[in-house]
């Protein structure tokens, strides 16, 4: 009878607090409009409270199918009521920071409107209302029915779409408050769709249909500079991508092969000198006509790959630490060696710690990316073109990581990453194949550095540190491969988000940012270690010991195929 009563109070408090919750964001939350997102609006949510709407929307569409409302059930295939609790957790965090914030930007609990007061305990009785609720989670969801052809493909394009709005609103929020409620609302929200078993079936659709996946993705990423009015947040998107490009390189020595390469940012400041000494630059030591852009790109990619074979031909029969030991030792000697570059120094080719400056905008076949242009009606700034050029370029790394992880050279290095010795005893030669994987990371390095090189207008010294205030550096890529998920290709992208999103968002995070990604990385360590976005074979090894070994020995038969 307890139980009865228990969970009839618990469904009532989920429905009452999930009604209150889409009710709150419509109410004023404070007084002035001094905090920002003006939270002083009747019938028009603005700022946070847009997160907890959206927030609240998932939760009471989750809440039907934990209450079995019909038609609801087919959404969550693997159980509802956890996908429920962590949409609910994501309200909770969005609105009670939101909250909090106002009491302390403004100087105290005074300052909450009642709708503020109503909306933090709105989503506490949804949350206590969910954790309540009998766990109803599947052991194996059920197969769902394939939808035809043309609903999968409008499927993936809402999906895609969505994904960018969402990223497009954690861009563009405009205080740190906002972005500090955004953050963990979706994360949770990503939670709750992976307990409710959607992205397992999407991943599913995504695998039938990987050509409409490409179309789907590369067309929402054109959407974002067409929702622009200026450069602003287009500039923090070009950095990401920046960021992207080279984490999405390293993911192959590092994500495919297992190699710890702790200084692979200098094969990004090997294609940004490559291309700024032959940009026609006036401070550049060459007195030579400017290159085109796709033969400085291949120019920087060549001397890119000359010093990664260069690096890797005597180091690569290392192993673990003394490898990254190496690696990390190349970084800085790189660091060192174009600061000595002066004249002085050493010879005269890089300008030394002044670096080549004031290197001209890109021209390729007549337009010029630093002139404005209008597109479908649209002004396109310089980092707008930019950022056209830099979805080309991910794209083709993409590319180039999606065919050479499915080849046969693909399923060696993963081979190799399992387990060497077996590899080589099945026939594997694991000295050339880790070379090669460490020549083709080092070129689309060399490929994102020529157009960092143009983007940034200069390339200097100090852009290319073991670790700095700002990313890209080899600690950061690291550490967007490993948070992210190593050998993904969303993985890096993931994680290069958010590793040059919060710096961005949070002034005080330059000041301890070593030491919060540091702990970031313990708590993903432990409660996470596969990554956000984790790779089938790493998922097994860390929560399936006997699969993981069948899975590896599958891996090293296939390579020798």
């Amino acid at each position: 009878m307890t139980s009865t009563i228990g969970a009839r109070a618990a469904k009532t408090m989920t429905v009452a607090g999930a009604a209150l919750t889409l009710v709150s964001p419509f109410l004023a939350w404070t007084w002035t409009s001094a905090y920002p997102g003006d939270l002083t609006l009747y019938g028009y949510p603005g700022g946070s409270q847009v997160v907890t709407l959206v927030a609240g929307l998932l939760a009471a569409v989750i809440a039907a199918a934990a209450l079995d409302v019909p038609g609801a059930r087919s959404l969550t295939p693997a159980g509802a009521v956890r996908a429920l609790r962590a949409a609910a957790l994501a309200a909770l965090t969005a609105t009670w920071i939101t909250v909090g914030a106002i009491a302390v930007t403004l100087g105290g609990v005074v300052h909450v409107e009642p709708g503020g007061w109503l909306a933090a305990a709105a989503v506490l009785l949804l949350a206590v209302g969910a954790h309540a609720l009998p766990d109803d989670t599947v052991g194996t969801p059920p197969r769902g029915k394939r939808l035809p052809r043309a609903a999968e493909v409008a499927l993936i394009t809402v999906v895609f779409l969505a994904a960018m709005s969402v990223l497009t609103y954690g861009i563009t929020t405009e205080s740190a408050e906002e972005f500090l409620a955004f953050l963990p609302a979706a994360g949770y929200g990503v939670r709750a769709l992976w307990a409710a078993g959607l992205t397992a079936r999407l991943s599913a659709v995504n695998a039938r249909n990987r050509v409409a996946v490409a179309v789907a993705s590369l067309a929402a990423a054109l959407v974002f500079p067409f929702t622009q009015t200026g450069d602003q947040y287009t500039a923090i998107a070009d950095n990401i991508l920046v960021f992207a490009a080279v984490a999405l390189g390293l993911n192959i020595v590092v994500g495919l092969v297992g190699l710890l390469d702790l200084g692979y940012v200098a094969f990004l400041g090997t294609g940004a000198y490559a291309a700024a000494l032959v940009s026609g630059s006036t401070f550049s030591t060459f007195d030579i006509e400017p290159w085109p852009f796709w033969a400085s790109a291949l120019l920087g990619m060549g001397v890119s790959l000359v010093a990664g074979l260069v690096i890797g031909a005597p180091t690569l029969r290392l192993h673990g630490d003394y490898l990254a030991i190496v690696t990390l030792g190349f970084g800085e000697i790189f660091r060192i060696t174009v600061n000595n570059l002066d004249g002085t120094s050493g010879p005269d080719l890089t300008n030394g710690p002044n670096g080549i400056n004031s290197v001209p905008n890109l021209r390729l076949f007549g337009f010029d990316f630093g002139e404005p242009h209008t597109v479908l009606g649209v002004a396109f700034g310089r980092f707008a073109n930019y950022y056209l050029l830099l979805l080309a370029v991910i794209g083709l790394i993409v590319f180039v990581y999606a065919r050479a992880g499915d080849s046969r050279i693909g399923r060696a290095w993963i081979a190799l990453r399992e387990d060497e010795k077996a590899a080589t005893a099945m026939g594997i030669e694991g000295f050339r194949f880790k070379l090669l994987a460490f020549g083709l990371g080092a070129s689309l390095a060399g490929l994102a550095g020529t157009v960092m090189a143009h983007l940034q207008t200069n390339a200097v010294p100090d852009n290319y540190k073991f670790a700095d205030t700002a990313p890209p550096n080899s600690a950061f890529l690291l550490a967007a491969v490993v948070l992210g998920g190593m050998g993904t290709i969303s993985g890096p992208l993931v994680g290069a988000a958010l590793l040059y999103l919060i710096p961005a968002k949070f002034e005080f995070f330059s000041r301890y940012q070593m030491m919060l990604f540091g702990l970031a990385l313990i708590l993903m360590m432990r409660f996470r270690p596969e990554g956000l976005v984790p790779d089938r074979r790493h998922r097994l090894e860390f929560h399936d010991d006997h699969a993981v070994g069948a899975e590896a020995r599958r891996t090293a038969a296939e390579a020798t195929v």
